[in-house]
């Protein structure tokens, strides 16, 4: 995956950004939690460094989602708005 720098502070992130507003609502019912972990590492598997959401999408539904997730991973970047 390529990276790119991402400002004026020296941060690089991955050129593909995931953007999560779809894993809570506007594209239809929530999926399943266990499907949007896999999802998730998979997109962080194949190199996305990069995650895109906000609490306004549904309060705190995607980042508690990520929280589960990125625990673990200390090169990961999360956008976020409220």
């Amino acid at each position: 995956m390529r990276r790119m720098k991402l400002g004026s502070q020296g941060l690089e992130v991955s050129t593909q950004v995931l953007g999560c507003v779809g894993m809570s609502v506007f594209y239809g019912p929530p999926k399943p939690e266990p499907n949007l972990i896999t999802f998730l590492h998979h997109a962080i598997d194949t190199g996305v460094t990069f995650l895109d959401t906000a609490d306004v999408y549904c309060p705190f539904t995607n980042e508690l989602l990520l929280g589960k997730v990125i625990k673990h991973c200390c090169s990961l970047h999360v956008a976020t708005m409220g």
